[in-house]
């Protein structure tokens, strides 16, 4: 039995196990959670439960192979990841994350960005991931430094506090210059056990704001505002309109795909380029931006000599 002290309270109760389960992979925490062998005060939780001190976890006996223990991250990985670093101060890190690199480790994958950072900075004993971007997604990704930071930003996400501006390259031309897409979406698991996510009426509400920066002959670049933040939504949102993101192996059109693969686009054409956001308690406003990867401004750039 843990008892939750003050460093911890507010913190998710999965985040919560995977400090205390070392090397533990999330599919066996949301399962442990699930089936109830965790209990918070004897109670059943969900995953989402925020942690209040006092409270009482049990944690069951795990045991782990041993290639599930801790990621060994190599010196060439931490310094590749330090470089990545685009602001920091008392209360968090952002870093551009480089396309490929998932945010955590877990579902086959030894180590992602929060491994890496704390390696690379042992004395950062509370860094946390404050939000989540697809591994193949590159651009601002923001750690906590504190357990009051990473309150506080948890709090301005689920209020809408935070501004998240992506770009992405689309397959096709849009006729509008602005769009606001309303459309819920869904996760499915197919068959063979793949996960992917479907605009569904029985979905959770999702809203996307457009506006196209510039045109080509056979591709549009757009400026996508998050309203919402749900797994996958600006992906599912321009594929389900007929204008999938290019580079998108999983949702998007596999003949553009290649297309635009001979034209030196190797990965998925989205990039989170902007946050923006006002601390609550100090009202401080906080702005920053990462620059396209070298790889994407190629891309257009040889969109534009055509």
């Amino acid at each position: 039995m843990v008892t939750v002290d003050d460093g911890a309270a507010g913190q998710r109760v999965d985040n919560f196990l995977l400090r205390h389960l070392k090397g533990a992979p999330r599919t066996l925490i949301y399962r442990l959670l699930r089936k109830g062998e965790v209990r918070v005060n004897k109670g059943r939780v969900k995953p989402t439960y925020k942690l209040s001190p006092g409270d009482q976890v049990r944690i069951p006996p795990v045991r782990l192979a041993a290639d599930d223990g801790p990621a060994v991250v190599s010196q060439s990985q931490q310094e590749s990841i330090l470089k990545t670093v685009i602001y920091e101060d008392d209360l968090m890190i952002v870093v551009n994350k480089p396309s490929g690199w998932a945010v955590h480790g877990g579902s086959g994958i030894s180590l992602g960005v929060i491994e890496a950072l704390r390696a690379a900075r042992p004395e950062l004993g509370q860094l946390e991931l404050a939000h989540r971007i697809d591994r193949d997604t590159s651009g601002c990704l923001m750690l906590a430094k504190r357990r009051s930071s990473l309150r506080a930003l948890q709090d301005l996400q689920r209020s809408g506090g935070i501004h998240k501006r992506y770009l992405a390259l689309l397959s096709g031309r849009w006729r509008k210059g602005q769009a606001t897409v309303d459309m819920p979406l869904r996760k499915n698991t197919l068959a063979g056990g793949e996960r992917v996510v479907r605009v569904d009426p029985q979905g959770k509400a999702s809203r996307t704001f457009f506006k196209v920066l510039d045109k080509f002959a056979d591709a549009t670049l757009v400026e996508a505002t998050l309203d919402t933040g749900r797994t996958h939504q600006i992906r599912v949102h321009t594929a389900h309109l007929g204008s999938p993101i290019l580079g998108d192996p999983k949702y998007g059109d596999a003949e553009a795909n290649r297309r635009f693969r001979e034209r030196g686009l190797r990965r998925l054409f989205l990039h989170a380029h902007s946050l923006a956001f006002t601390w609550p308690e100090s009202g401080q406003k906080f702005a920053i931006s990462a620059p396209l990867p070298g790889d994407l401004q190629a891309v257009l750039d040889a969109l534009d000599e055509r």
